[in-house]
């Protein structure tokens, strides 16, 4: 019988490796049949058989973002959206365009504002007075650690001088203490109680819009990190369940059910039933609930992650901030514990090097109480590890979840956050090298919408370890590059492994999913430094083609 896809004419990256050269790839009810020398695939073609010239583009398994937030990332593009302003003048600009497009919308929300682009990284809410003054707004900054307020949002929550900092975060204030209009983690939870949630049609809404940008980048699986009702994305969960039940959702999706850290062990039953609830509806495969995200720390533009060595000043001098352990190392470890006994993944963001070894510590006391698992714990963003811990990776079996688009010098890091840390901590800067070196198994993600999702654009910045637009050495030294099939391999076959999907994705294989993205120019045959031209041309999932670039 006659296969309905047929792919020829360009390399073939199998999902490790080095891509194969000369080869055909056949496609017959949404999998892979064959992957056959082209000149024994003339008797797979048939007259119904849609034939694919590669034209000399890569063949890959489709990408998987091991660490993402559709839903939020969705939401975003529909709402006022600053990811694309360049400058503080963009972003009001942005704001105002905004504003007077939506005269009927009580309050302005949205996010994507970039530190650098403000003194300090902390902007006013003077800045949106000027262009707002009489509706409250409010908008999360690029990486969803700190949000910007105006004065009418500030009035609408009552907050004042006289509010103190929560023990999760903290108000930047004027010389008075009346707040400036930046507040950092845990303190941007003081508007939660008058601030509009996300309503269900537009979390719906929101995912879909994501779908079909991540399809066009390639992506056909992801894992989301934030299913639950707290922090800047709610609402998650009911728009996958209506995707899922209307048949909208054309991905696999791993869900990561949100570890409140105002709780304790008391959550892990809740997590296990909802797990099982999803597992009984017969459709997990498309959407489930095995995984539980726990924040382990905050970020170090804004001094909250985690570090085993104090801050220092605008001085250089030692303060006495470590940044914040969001959840109690000892508890964590507990929950883990029942967590990894119970069958279920921890999924941990942990971005400095005191959050790492905490994290790495809770898997390794599960694996000391409970013995071998196939659970696939893994950390992920991973910007400062000590040395003394990239090696713990391969011995407590976690997976290293990179998010590399970050692994390069960039104005934030440069001005926000390296002055403040201790001498030679640019050399610790996601040591991708070395875990890979060490034996750490490899996945990657975007964190979109923090950055960009693009997952072509984060393997150019792990092999290269330098942005195009910005003139800078290697960050943490060119010893810490990827070489290009291990990057590729991260996004794929990587993350496929850590979503529990590599028995049937991540591969280019006879009887896998035919989930498959097409690059254009092929990565293998252009220089390191022209990486960055290559894009996602055609995205595929179990046989349909789901995205054509015009």
């Amino acid at each position: 019988m006659a296969v309905d896809v047929l792919f020829s004419g360009g390399a073939v990256f199998t999902g490790s490796g080095q891509p194969l050269d000369g080869m055909a790839v056949a496609v017959s009810d949404g999998r892979i049949t064959a992957v056959v020398p082209e000149a024994e695939a003339h008797d797979l073609a048939g007259p119904q058989t849609r034939r694919v010239d590669l034209a000399g583009a890569l063949l890959s398994p489709g990408f998987q973002d091991a660490h993402v937030h559709a839903v939020g990332g969705g939401v975003e593009l529909l709402q006022c959206n600053l990811t694309e302003s360049e400058s503080a003048e963009e972003a009001v600009a942005t704001i105002a365009a905004y504003a007077e497009a939506n005269p009927d919308e009580a309050w302005i929300l949205g996010g994507g504002w970039s530190m650098e682009h403000y003194p300090g990284g902390t902007p006013t809410r003077q800045l949106i007075d000027a262009v707002v003054p009489d509706r409250p707004v409010f908008l999360m900054n690029r990486d969803h650690h700190g949000a910007w307020a105006n004065t009418a949002a500030i009035r609408l929550a009552g907050i004042d001088a006289g509010t103190a900092d929560p023990a999760d975060g903290r108000i930047e204030r004027e010389a008075d203490g009346t707040p400036a209009g930046t507040f950092h983690e845990g303190a941007a939870e003081l508007f939660s109680h008058v601030k509009p949630g996300i309503t269900p049609e537009l979390a719906y809404r929101g995912l879909l819009r994501a779908q079909e940008a991540l399809l066009g980048l390639g992506i056909t699986g992801w894992q989301d990190a934030l299913i639950g009702d707290e922090g800047p994305v709610t609402g998650a969960l009911p728009a996958y369940l209506r995707a899922v039940d209307k048949g909208t959702l054309k991905v696999h999706v791993v869900g990561a059910q949100w570890w409140s850290r105002g709780a304790g062990l008391e959550q892990v039953a809740g997590m296990l039933a909802a797990r099982d609830e999803r597992i009984a509806t017969g459709s997990a495969d498309r959407f489930g609930l095995g995984t539980v995200k726990i924040m382990v720390d905050g970020v170090a533009e804004n001094y909250t992650a985690a570090m085993l060595e104090p801050y220092r000043d605008a001085h250089g001098h030692d303060t006495h901030n470590h940044g914040i352990s969001f959840v109690d190392p000892e508890l964590m470890r507990e929950a883990v514990v029942q967590l990894d006994a119970a069958g279920m993944q921890v999924h941990f963001h942990a971005l400095g090097d005191r959050a790492v070894r905490d994290a790495l510590d809770a898997v390794g006391a599960a694996r000391a109480a409970n013995g071998p698992s196939d659970n696939r714990h893994h950390l992920a963003h991973l910007q400062v590890v000590s040395e003394a811990d990239t090696s713990r990776f391969a011995e407590v079996d976690a997976v290293a979840n990179i998010q590399a688009l970050w692994a390069a010098h960039e104005e934030q890091l440069d001005s926000l956050t390296l002055p403040f840390l201790q001498e030679g901590a640019e050399a610790r800067q996601y040591p991708f090298g070395e875990l890979k070196e060490r034996g750490a198994r490899l996945a990657a993600g975007s964190d979109w919408p923090v950055s960009s999702a693009d997952p072509l654009a984060a393997i150019a910045v792990a092999v290269n370890r330098t942005t195009p637009d910005y003139d800078a050495p290697p960050l943490g030294g060119a010893h810490q590059r990827l070489d290009l099939e291990t990057a590729l391999a991260a996004y794929t076959s990587g993350s496929a492994y850590v979503n529990h999907r590599d028995h049937d994705t991540g591969s280019v294989r006879e009887g896998y999913l035919a989930n498959l993205v097409v690059i254009e120019p092929n990565p293998f045959a252009i220089p390191r430094e022209r990486l960055f031209e290559a894009r996602a041309v055609s995205t595929w999932v179990e046989g349909e083609e789901v995205f054509r670039a015009e």
